[in-house]
């Protein structure tokens, strides 16, 4: 039996409210406590947590091996930056993530619904708030990255333009061309930190990606129900998890969306309504309006207008399905983050420790709620 759409139905739901929460509330803010201990923190999906991301994981924890990691995984609405649903819920995730080796796992920003750059900025504050003193990326070795990884080290910001990466500090074209996706998402956090005024310089830890993962793969093989076809790319520890799930039938849910109430949305929304919605532009309202009304995805998919990047129709799939306003987004971003979600941890005695670390923002433990079934 494979999960139902009454999950993430109610899944949706739950974060909707979540995010209408947090938008309302301001952070908290009181004298920051510095402690010696020194804190690492990692922003990744884990969608699965693979063996390129516990290696990314272990290098750092090699480098600094009395840091505390805390992991950022996002988030509301369980929807990747790709626009597509996880392969497992957060709280899932979270698991395998402090099963491999994560301290604390903290809930990240709902990727799925906002712009590159929204998220992105989300990240740079989470950071902040977290006071972190490194942040270790995964890298894919090309030619001309090992300047902005030089740059990003000085603390330099570096803006991925059209066709090049620019030095935000001296203004110079560090590298022609664009770049592959993790390696972006670096260059666009630092663009993000810079703008935050939060002090990088000597704060990313850079480790080259290990060969023979793929994502795809892995994917393909859970969704197949066949685990032993990615078992070299797979730590035990995330296994165990994804079987568990499984056997909850609370995975695979990478290929499940609310199609009823996307349905119900796109027929039925007024025209300013549609428009309120987070990425949903003007040309694509007009295609929804005038097709209307809708049997099925694909349906929808064609009226969805081509945005800057491929994932895009994904993404706006997402934000029928979640049905957050813009404005919403808006007051979420600069709220963010309201309050920092711990949704799991290692033992006490490391909570407490980073209670004691970020006394100057409100926690909420999501270990103490039920999860939903």
């Amino acid at each position: 039996m494979s999960p139902s759409e009454n999950l993430i139905t109610a899944i949706l739901e739950r974060d909707r409210n979540i995010i209408y929460h947090d938008a309302s509330q301001k952070p908290a803010y009181k004298k920051l406590n510095k402690s010696i201990r020194p804190l690492i923190a990692d922003f990744t999906e884990y969608s699965p947590l693979h063996k390129g991301h516990r290696h990314c994981m272990m290098e750092a924890k090699k480098k600094v091996p009395e840091g505390l990691f805390v992991a950022v995984v996002p988030g509301p609405t369980e929807r990747s930056g790709r626009g597509l649903p996880y392969i497992m819920t957060r709280e899932a995730r979270a698991r395998a993530a402090v099963n491999v080796g994560a301290d604390i796992v903290v809930e990240g920003p709902p990727m799925g619904i906002m712009g590159s750059g929204q998220y992105s900025l989300c990240l740079a504050r989470m950071f902040q708030a977290l006071d972190a003193d490194y942040i270790p990326r995964g890298f894919k070795p090309v030619e001309g990255f090992d300047q902005i990884m030089e740059r990003i080290s000085k603390g330099h910001g570096v803006a991925p333009k059209p066709y090049k990466m620019v030095d935000m500090n001296t203004r110079e074209i560090v590298m022609e061309g664009k770049l592959e996706e993790d390696n972006y998402v670096i260059a666009s956090l630092s663009r993000s930190l810079t703008k935050i005024g939060f002090d990088f310089k000597n704060k990313f830890i850079f480790v080259k990606r290990i060969p023979d993962v793929s994502g795809t793969i892995i994917r393909q093989a859970v969704l197949e129900g066949e685990l032993s076809q990615a078992r070299d790319m797979l730590p035990p520890e995330t296994i165990k998890v994804l079987e568990q799930e499984m056997t909850l039938n609370r995975a695979p849910l990478h290929d499940l969306r609310d199609i009823e109430n996307i349905l119900k949305t796109v027929n039925e929304y007024r025209k300013e309504e549609l428009l309120s919605l987070s990425l949903v532009d003007e040309n694509t309202v007009e295609k929804l309006l005038t097709k209307r009304p809708f049997e099925n995805l694909n349906q929808i998919q064609k009226c969805i207008s081509r945005g800057f990047s491929t994932h895009f129709q994904h993404r706006v799939l997402s934000s029928l399905e979640a049905k957050v306003d813009k404005e919403t987004i808006s007051k979420y971003i600069e709220n963010y983050p309201s309050l920092i979600r711990v949704l799991n941890y290692k033992d006490k005695h490391v909570l407490q420790e980073f209670k004691n670390r970020i006394p100057h923002r409100r926690l909420e433990i999501w270990q103490l709620k039920k999860e939903i079934s």
